[in-house]
């Protein structure tokens, strides 16, 4: 069972002072954030990739890369990578690199992205938003396989034998796919034999179940080990000493980005009682002390087969001293305790 962290570098008005950080400060201050959580000994560490003003990092792969000859062990991810709206060359060049920098710790998480910025600026439209992922995520795997490529889709122009460098140290790079409950994405993954991140941040999380099994029915049909297979969820949560503090601690930035998007997506409005339900036993926010954490993914893991937990932390601006409290608690005391019960539990099954 792994356990990590995700972000996506938000840099949105202190709730309390409204002060907005610079992009900067915010970059820097998330490079300290991995760096820590490879000292307290999580597994993985991803990056959002996000092109508006509220969100510091457009390119992940640079993010990491700059955190990469800091750490020794962790895993650096996109979280995700929004292959819709860029081009698969640049992205497996990018991600080869951080590869080599960080001698083979590095992932790419594709995904469609819940986001529509990147798609005007880089030329795309939205009518296409499905096709273009299909196709750029087939040219990405093509990339993946072989040094030299040939290649011909609808909205890039073709590849006839070139060769696409650096190459990764690890072979294959890892690809997975993100997805926030959509079947036919799950059904993709499988049939792919990728491994899958789900994005589980409303609801609860025991519905995702279905989902999974779907998942490994889809890659047995293709001929895939599923033994093999894994699967990770992103989830939204705040790990302090006690669990007021980390209730208190967590909302007020949590509540200003929910009914930011809220406002631009049509949804209800974000108060209090909506964010205590959520992080009930059964809901998706993953708030608390260490141990109600743990449990929280310890029966996460049990119920919906989930091999990767990551905790996305903040939502929001919070002071970075409390986010890295928080990376502290869950690599010195959540991580060990669900490490420990799951080891137990799978030498029963």
């Amino acid at each position: 069972m792994e356990i990590g962290l995700s972000t996506f570098v938000e840099t949105t008005p202190d709730v309390q002072t409204g002060e907005v950080i610079s992009h900067a400060q915010r970059l820097r201050e998330v490079v300290e954030e991995i760096v820590l959580a490879d000292q307290v000994g999580l597994d993985v560490f991803g990056v959002g990739e996000h092109h508006r003003k509220d969100y510091a990092a457009s390119s992940p792969a640079i993010v990491l890369a700059a955190a990469a000859s800091q750490t020794k062990r962790i895993r650096l991810t996109s979280a995700v990578t929004v292959l819709s709206s860029a081009d698969p060359v640049r992205v497996f060049q990018d991600f080869a690199t951080l590869d080599a920098i960080s001698n083979g710790r590095a992932e790419i998480m594709a995904g469609r992205g819940s986001f529509i910025e990147s798609f005007p600026l880089f030329g795309y439209d939205l009518q296409d938003y499905d096709e273009l992922f299909d196709e750029k995520l087939e040219l990405l795997l093509k990339i993946r396989a072989s040094e030299k490529v040939t290649w011909k889709g609808g909205h890039r122009p073709a590849i006839q034998n070139l060769g696409v460098y650096p190459r990764p140290v690890q072979d294959p790079l890892p690809v997975w796919i993100g997805s926030g409950g959509n079947t036919q994405s799950a059904i993709r993954a499988g049939l792919l034999g990728l491994p899958l991140v789900l994005a589980i941040i409303g609801g609860r999380p025991v519905q995702f179940a279905p989902l999974v099994e779907l998942y490994k029915r889809a890659a047995a049909q293709a001929g895939h080990d599923v033994s093999k297979l894994t699967v990770a969820s992103h989830s939204h949560g705040f790990v302090a000493e006690d669990m007021q503090t980390a209730a208190d601690k967590f909302f007020p930035s949590t509540q200003q980005v929910m009914n930011v998007l809220g406002k631009e997506r049509g949804w209800g409005h974000y108060d209090r009682s909506t964010f205590d339900a959520a992080r009930s036993f059964e809901g998706a926010l993953y708030v608390g002390d260490p141990e109600t954490v743990a449990q929280k993914i310890i029966h996460l893991r049990k119920q919906v087969g989930i091999t990767r937990f990551m905790l996305h932390v903040p939502v929001g601006t919070m002071p970075h001293d409390e986010v890295m409290n928080a990376i502290r608690l869950l690599g010195t005391e959540v991580a060990p305790r669900v490490r420990e019960e799951i080891a137990r539990w799978e030498a029963t099954l």
